[in-house]
């Protein structure tokens, strides 16, 4: 895998983000990518600059209108009313980066990102991580953690899963997996990943 310079005029820190490094460094040059849930456009820019053919789906007009001003071409549009415009394998890469666990149906939406995409790239919070574990021991409440931010009544996240949950996923549904990475907010996680990791990265692809 041929590792990208840092860019020197990015207006965020590529380096406390680990998992948007992996994936770019994942894209090969003219490949074209489909981000959905791309937020303000962070993993665009990068794509862009390597000459990825890259497309975004946002439903935040805020974020929009910081895609647009980086030069970034987004759709408005909520993944959850589906993806049926798009044809067959029309992407090399589908991208749901924290994206998936505040879907209303997660299963659904990864099946038709396996239609329409060659291979798609999940990353997620994983809720099995150490300090989630240990807050719920302590407190038996719903954790608010670096990792889960938000009080249970605000939010964004309605699906809670952890690096097994989805590998169980995977094997359920005939999914297959090509890669899998962890991370915490610094660097990627080798040794035991449910627990000490606070993302999850996979790559997979329809069963032939």
């Amino acid at each position: 895998m041929n590792k990208i310079p840092l860019k020197e005029n990015l207006d965020f820190d590529l380096s406390k983000r680990p998992d948007i490094s992996y994936i770019a460094n994942l894209v090969q040059q003219g490949q074209r990518v489909l981000d959905l849930g791309c937020g303000n456009g962070e993993l665009m820019v990068i794509l862009k600059s390597k000459g990825v053919k890259v497309q975004g789906i946002e439903k935040d007009d805020s974020c929009i209108i910081q895609c647009v001003k980086r030069g970034l071409y987004v759709h408005h549009g909520d993944i959850d009313d589906g993806l049926q415009h798009h044809l067959d394998k029309s992407f090399d890469y589908v991208i749901l980066n924290q994206t998936i666990q505040q879907t209303l149906n997660p299963g659904a939406i990864i099946k038709e990102c396996l239609r329409i995409g060659k291979k798609v790239v999940i990353v997620f919070p994983n809720f099995s991580h150490w300090q989630i574990r240990l807050s719920i021991l302590i407190s038996g409440k719903t954790p608010v953690t670096d990792l889960m931010p938000f009080h249970w009544y605000d939010t964004p996240n309605l699906h809670y899963l952890s690096t097994k949950d989805f590998a169980d996923f995977c094997e359920y549904e005939k999914i297959k997996v090509l890669k899998r990475a962890f991370f915490n907010h610094k660097r990627e996680i080798k040794a035991l990943p449910n627990l000490f990791a606070t993302l999850a990265l996979f790559v997979i692809q329809a069963q032939n």
